[in-house]
């Protein structure tokens, strides 16, 4: 797989306008006596060691009996280890889960994919759209493998279908987004990035998903970046602006001349943060 993922889970990709978010892990319905009895199996090797013959423990100190509940389902089991990131095991679970469900058919595409295996992944996403060809979040992931194998056309086709179902999803717009700038559709990348803000203005933040990110070049990341940048300009965020034109300008995209000249940044003018960074610049 060509895309870097981002730290695999948690630390999702905060700054760089090039990544595409999967779905849901992050929503995975894991039964709370699931969860409990992988809790218990992690803990046991680390469990204080039994009292010793003929020792009296205080009044109290025995804890309460927990009734033990049902055992985790598959699903529910490969949920828990795909949280914990190993997504090997989580695969191994969801094979023995019902294999008509269109759900675990997602959730075994994202484990596949969150270990570069593209092929499997786009596997599992079509034979769940052929469960379910109306659920926008599997369009989406699927829409991020042809995004990782350079098929923007295909790519930019599955985001535009997850649209017409949630047509309110700001992350499928910031992929719509992602996908267009790479294939050098700037002007309309940044019309599909200015979306996705205004429908939520933390979408660029979002950590709730596994993110992985755009295989472009450099000379694509930083049109990207600076693409972003203007977007946040024209929000009146002009902190975030800067933060983006810095990343623009590392990877070789525009420089200060540039910048200075652009009526769009006239707004950066004056900032000290802005300033310093074109200084800096200039100095290289």
């Amino acid at each position: 797989m060509s895309w870097t993922l981002r730290n695999r889970w948690q630390r999702a990709l905060t700054l760089s306008a090039a990544a595409a978010t999967l779905y849901p892990f992050a929503q995975a319905n894991t039964a709370p006596q699931a969860a409990h009895l992988f809790s218990q199996s992690n803990s046991a090797a680390s469990a204080s060691p039994q009292s010793a013959p003929g020792s009296s423990p205080s009044a109290g100190s025995a804890p309460a009996a927990v009734p033990p509940g049902p055992p985790p389902t598959p699903e529910q089991l490969g949920d828990i280890l795909a949280l914990h990131q190993r997504y090997q095991a989580a695969i191994e679970a969801y094979k023995k889960a019902p294999q008509d469900s269109a759900d675990v058919l997602n959730k075994m595409g994202i484990a596949y994919q969150m270990m570069y295996d593209l092929a499997d992944a786009s596997k599992c996403y079509q034979a769940s759209l052929k469960i379910n060809p109306r659920n926008a979040s599997v369009l989406n992931n699927l829409g991020t493998t042809y995004d990782a194998l350079k098929r923007y056309g295909d790519s930019e086709r599955m985001y535009r279908r997850a649209l017409k179902i949630e047509p309110t999803s700001a992350v499928i717009m910031k992929n719509l987004g992602t996908s267009q700038v790479a294939e050098h559709k700037y002007k309309q990348g940044r019309k599909s990035y200015e979306a996705a803000l205004a429908i939520d203005s933390h979408v660029f933040d979002d950590q709730r998903g596994p993110q992985v990110g755009n295989p472009s070049s450099a000379q694509n990341r930083g049109a990207m970046n600076f693409y972003m940048a203007k977007t946040w300009v024209r929000a009146g965020m002009n902190d975030r602006a800067i933060e983006y034109l810095r990343l623009a300008l590392n990877e070789g995209f525009t420089n200060p001349k540039k910048i200075i000249a652009d009526p769009e940044f006239a707004a950066l003018h004056g900032i000290p943060a802005f300033d310093q960074l074109l200084a800096a610049q200039r100095l290289q």
